[in-house]
């Protein structure tokens, strides 16, 4: 049922930190060869707000991008920062909204930020129209918005990660792609939180430029690159199988392993700033780890026993590192209703086309 016209719909999905197999679900590789990724979801995600309006215009903020437009629907949404978020627009056919957003992670931080904001907007466009999609439907909209409608250079495990949530091994194929949720117990999820820690490098960086080197080699048939993927699923599948057993230290040795694979898919993957900070890691005690998302900044994951998480922690920040908290979030994409709330202004400067 479509919500009443005052009524002010939200939605939040949660973003992701990938364990292994990042990669392996860009195109043309698996439609060829066939890819596989193990996530989680985590407690940090983007949100969105909106509400219809009663004239001809669309109003969009954006506080990670520093944005905020009004504009005819006919119109371009400004300087194609919010280029995304009019794509979805035109795919609902909405002719008059009001829509904030904001996410608790800046874009290009490695942690699927933009692809999780498309899959909350989804949400909540979906929600005001009163459409039911499923999860699948959801991560397949968000996906062809990004990579045909606008032709963004990019994987799909984002896209699916926010809109089931959880734990999942995610396989990828010419056919489609097959979400698998993991049930991992109580236990092993918190041995695994305890010797987790994440590591915001200070950098981020624009993910579609490491990875067009990345599609380049694997058109090319680069074997250091197509040897690497191959391994990284096959250490893909060993991850999950330590994390269900609740291996933990097999599942840092691998962790390590994947990140050596993971830097031979493209130059620009690591840099002086991330092999140092790993090191650092490393030689204080730090059993594996890896950059999150494409590379080249962002959020650093790293394995630590732990009788190490201090020590690890300590000499990260001592690096330049900022060791941030967070916990395992098991839902995925949610949407809900205000009707008693009052949209206030924001404080950003208003342009319009």
């Amino acid at each position: 049922m479509a919500q009443a016209r005052n009524a002010v719909v939200r939605s939040k999905a949660p973003l992701r930190i990938s364990f292994c197999g990042g990669g392996t679900d860009v195109s043309p590789y698996p439609e060829t060869h066939g890819g596989c990724v193990l996530s989680c979801t985590i407690d940090k995600f983007a949100y969105v707000s909106v509400r219809q309006r009663s004239d001809d215009r669309i109003r969009v903020t954006s506080l990670d991008q520093k944005v905020d437009v009004e504009y005819h629907p006919s119109q371009p949404a400004g300087d194609g920062k919010l280029d995304l978020a009019h794509s979805i627009f035109r795919r609902f056919g909405s002719l008059s909204i009001d829509c904030f957003m904001q996410s608790n992670a800046p874009p290009g931080s490695g942690l699927g930020s933009s692809s999780t904001m498309i899959v909350a907007l989804i949400a909540a466009m979906a929600r005001i129209g009163g459409l039911h999609f499923s999860a699948y439907e959801m991560a397949e909209l968000a996906y062809k918005v990004e990579r045909e409608d606008l032709r963004i250079v990019g994987g799909m495990q984002d896209q699916y990660a926010a809109a089931f949530g959880g734990f999942n091994f995610i396989e990828f194929t010419k056919d489609g792609v097959v979400v698998n949720p993991l049930r991992i117990s109580d236990d092993a999820l918190n041995e695994l939180h305890y010797h987790l820690l994440l590591c915001y490098t200070g950098v981020t960086r624009l993910s579609s430029n490491i990875l067009k080197e990345q599609t380049d080699n694997v058109s090319a048939g680069k074997s250091e690159v197509m040897d690497s993927l191959a391994k990284m699923k096959e250490l893909t599948v060993e991850l999950k199988r330590a994390l269900l057993l609740g291996r933990m230290s097999e599942f840092g040795d691998l962790l390590d392993q994947a990140w050596w694979l993971k830097k031979n898919l493209a130059s620009a993957i690591s840099n002086t700033q991330i092999d140092d900070l790993y090191a650092v890691a490393k030689s204080n005690g730090a059993l594996g780890g890896k950059i999150l998302g494409a590379g080249g900044g962002g959020y650093l994951l790293l394995f630590v026993p732990f009788t190490r998480r201090e020590r690890v922690a300590a000499a990260m920040e001592a690096a330049g590192g900022r060791v941030v908290d967070f916990q395992f979030d098991l839902s995925g994409v949610r949407t809900w209703s205000a009707t008693d709330t009052t949209w206030v202004g924001h404080g950003l400067e208003v342009s319009t086309s």
